[in-house]
């Protein structure tokens, strides 16, 4: 039924562009470099952004306790049971993956990079904490295997920014990006649809706007709330909506439309932990939630770039 451009799917994913890359299938292999984040430790703010949970995203993540080693091979003993004759990108998913020393910083990267079947390297932090140093580091680091910074934007808007706590702004984002693009060095753009108080324009502006940044990826997120955030503390008073199953399905496929289709799309939802869910709680079911994706950009006849070049 899926019958589309992208291995049977309508919109790039990053499975089909890693085997069209490697010709093999890339496993991430999520890893805890012990960071923190710079709007927790009182740098730029405190108490994180209002969805983050005190694991700082990284709850499938390995444990910081042990060495990058060892967190890799016991997460790809696991992977192998699943996946025969895989490789892995390294990915530093926990906190802010570049908010420490470049000798730290070069340190656990090099042990990611050298970790066995490893073929490339995923690092998520923030816009506005990529040092000169780091910049060169990354760029070095490009020139030997596959890189990807992960940029947490969330939403293009300002205000959207302070009211998450973000602590950071857009022109803060767009100087990082930038300077990574320059340096040839490949980068994902995370956004969250259902944020406090944006509406469906803004959030299809924030996708819009990709379209003029052309990064190598987006990941679209659904916002979740997670027990013990601010979030959890404005659903249960009432103030924060979260969406409906069927309405957030739309809107992907909404997004999706809009999206250049060279664009590669590495995430169209999420799966928190179970126990630590608030809402909304369907989104547990991942693939039920992908599966509803694909069955209604198959019943609109569209793919991912359907309707982008109307927009430009």
């Amino acid at each position: 039924m899926n019958n589309g451009p992208y291995l049977g799917k309508r919109y790039h994913t990053l499975d089909y562009f890693f085997k069209q890359k490697f010709g093999t299938k890339i496993a991430k292999i999520s890893l805890s470099g012990g960071f923190t984040c710079p709007n927790r430790d009182g740098s730029k703010g405190v108490g994180g952004c209002i969805y983050c949970s005190d694991k700082l995203s990284g709850d499938f993540a390995g444990n910081p306790a042990y060495s990058v080693k060892s967190q890799f091979d016991e997460i790809k003993s696991i992977m192998n049971k699943k996946w025969k004759n895989t490789s892995y990108m390294a990915y530093f998913q926990t906190g802010t993956g570049t908010y420490a020393p470049v000798s730290r910083l070069r340190e656990l990267y090099k042990a990611a990079v050298d970790c066995d079947d490893v073929v490339a390297l995923s690092i998520a932090t923030r816009a506005d904490c990529i040092s000169k140093d780091c910049y060169a580091l990354l760029e070095e680091i490009s020139k030997k295997t596959f890189l990807t910074v992960e940029l947490g934007l969330q939403s293009v808007h300002d205000k959207t920014g302070k009211v998450i706590n973000r602590c950071s702004t857009y022109a803060d984002f767009l100087s990082a990006f930038n300077t990574l693009k320059s340096l040839g060095i490949n980068v994902c753009v995370h956004l969250i649809n259902g944020l406090p108080y944006e509406d469906k324009s803004m959030m299809m502006e924030s996708v819009c706007r990709m379209n003029e940044l052309m990064p190598w990826s987006v990941k679209l997120h659904l916002l979740h709330v997670i027990k013990g955030t601010v979030c959890e503390q404005l659903y249960n008073a009432g103030t924060l909506k979260v969406f409906e199953k069927d309405e957030y399905v739309s809107l992907i496929c909404d997004q999706l439309e809009q999206l250049d289709s060279r664009i590669v799309i590495q995430r169209l939802t999420g799966d928190g932990k179970r126990d630590e869910l608030v809402a909304p709680l369907w989104s547990i079911k991942k693939f039920e939630v992908l599966n509803a994706i694909d069955a209604e950009m198959y019943r609109r006849n569209t793919v991912q770039g359907a309707l982008c070049s109307l927009s430009m």
